[in-house]
């Protein structure tokens, strides 16, 4: 059997992670919200029509924080049209996602939502048809005290005290041509510099987000970057990326994706760093990779002016959540940049959980990765040093075939190794050296792999994919050694003694 070399030590360290590394999305699209997270007539449904079986897996997933409400949604959004009496709410032509917004869910909804499942809203405002006096407003209604006339009307719908929204979006994917009122990079950086200053005014202890490139092929990126951030520099605390995957037909590119992603976030810090370096500013920029997931984009097929039809519904595969898996190791060893992502997105549009309207709520392939990691990911990473075999992708170049990340969690003094297995033909010891823990003994080794790389999870079978544990670990003096499987996903958590 192959093997591979892995050491740790604690006292090499990428960085601490920040929780909202493990923020979700929810937009206004598809069934996201309706028959996602709200859905009155459903049996779970509680008395403000929130699922509370959805609620329950959203826990479990331990998401932090959320970004709502787009999103492409958002730069058509006039967010007046969803608070107030229901009864009194405009329905509205969604013209991103072509459907019907009854308006039944708002502001207003949302945050009773995310304050019942324990999470932080990340409210995103429109600088698309929007303006920036219209975005200080919204920040006016959801975080002043009162006494004036947007909080006043807060207070009026039924919410007195204010909700100290913290996180903001200066918009959506601007540089998009689908999207409504895109603008080049030079008038974005001007529209969300008013916008940044007034909302700032209006609560200066908020933190804000420019958009950045809404994707690597954007033939702008990353010189929209560069001209935003000259901008917006001081004005901001995050730069935004969005990154999608999915299977073209190549399997070793597919399951590089990490590479692409890794590379994505360098080019960006780098780009950020120049405009740092330019402005001779100390403040150094971080990142929000606030929409990521794998996502099957040559079968979207929208349906014209329906409510909630179910669109973007992609049901994972165990090799998906691979893929998934890979990406995250991505991004824990980068959280010294990214302190902020949203897995886009968290309710049946592309997402870990599946709903269905009236039945269950099941959890999807992709949905193990990201609870494991969210879990048990917490705490420092470490920069461990693995020495693994290589393969050569078309896409990607070289990349090594087991793809991993380690974080080390001072509270309960354990260690969590989070490996992605890409080889199709061998499983692989990983030789483990944990010098600076002393003794370690294994707690669990959870493993997600299979013959049938296009299993799924469904309604009839949800079970059909999911970790398994496995004992696979011997002990060779300091030396720890793990079998990682061909084709598999690997959660190992450790516990140390010393």
């Amino acid at each position: 059997m192959k093997r591979v070399s892995y050491f740790a030590d604690k006292n090499y360290k990428i960085g601490e992670v920040d929780p909202k590394l493990f923020g979700s999305f929810i937009e206004h699209l598809g069934r996201a919200v309706y028959t996602g997270i709200y859905e009155p007539e459903h049996p779970l449904a509680d008395e403000d029509g929130f699922r509370k079986d959805v609620m329950d897996l959203v826990k479990d997933l331990n998401v932090p924080i959320v970004r709502y409400p787009g999103g492409n949604f958002l730069s058509g959004y006039d967010w007046t049209d969803g608070i107030g009496p229901k009864e009194k709410r405009p329905t509205r032509l969604d013209l991103a996602w072509r459907t019907t917004e009854t308006n039944e869910v708002g502001i207003d909804e949302f945050m009773k939502w995310a304050h019942k499942s324990n999470i932080e809203a990340m409210l995103a405002v429109n600088l698309g048809t929007g303006t920036p006096k219209e975005a200080g407003n919204l920040v006016e209604y959801t975080n002043h005290p009162g006494n004036t006339y947007w909080s006043d009307l807060r207070i009026q719908n039924g919410q007195k005290d204010p909700y100290n929204v913290k996180v903001w979006c200066l918009g959506n994917e601007m540089d998009g041509p689908w999207q409504i009122g895109q603008l080049n990079a030079e008038d974005y950086g001007k529209k969300a510099r008013e916008a940044a200053k007034i909302m700032k005014w209006v609560d200066p202890t908020i933190k804000l987000v420019a958009c950045g490139s809404s994707t690597a092929e954007m033939p702008t990126f990353p010189e929209w970057d560069r001209v935003v951030l000259e901008h917006l520099y001081e004005h901001v605390d995050y730069i935004s990326c969005h990154r999608y995957y999915e299977n073209l037909g190549n399997i070793n590119d597919f399951l590089g994706s990490f590479a692409d992603m890794d590379h994505f976030i360098k080019t960006i810090a780098s780009t950020a760093d120049y405009v740092q370096a330019k402005n001779r500013s100390k403040k150094k920029m971080y990142i929000s990779f606030d929409e990521w997931n794998v996502w099957y984009q040559k079968k979207v097929e929208l349906k014209d002016w329906e409510i909630a039809p179910p669109i973007l519904e992609d049901n994972y595969s165990l090799l998906d959540s691979l893929v998934f898996g890979g990406l995250l190791c991505t991004l824990l060893q980068h959280v010294d940049r990214v302190k902020m992502a949203s897995l886009a997105q968290l309710v049946n549009v592309i997402a870990p959980i599946f709903t269905q309207k009236g039945g269950p709520a099941i959890k999807q392939a992709i949905f193990y990765p990201f609870y494991q990691v969210s879990n048990f990911g917490r705490g420092v990473v470490l920069n461990s040093l693995v020495e693994s075999p290589k393969i050569e992708t078309n896409k990607h170049g070289e990349i090594p075939l087991v793809q991993s990340s380690t974080t080390y969690n001072s509270v309960d003094n354990t260690l969590s190794i989070f490996a992605l297995n890409c080889s199709e033909d061998d499983d692989f010891v990983l030789d483990a050296q944990f010098r600076s823990f002393g003794q370690v003994k294994v707690i669990e080794h959870l493993v997600m792999d299979g013959t049938n790389l296009d299993a799924t999870n469904t309604f009839e079978a949800p079970d059909n994919v999911k970790p398994s544990q496995i004992d696979s670990t011997s002990k060779t003096g300091d030396h720890l050694e793990i079998k990682l499987p061909k084709m598999s996903w690997n959660m190992i958590r450790l516990q140390c003694e010393s």
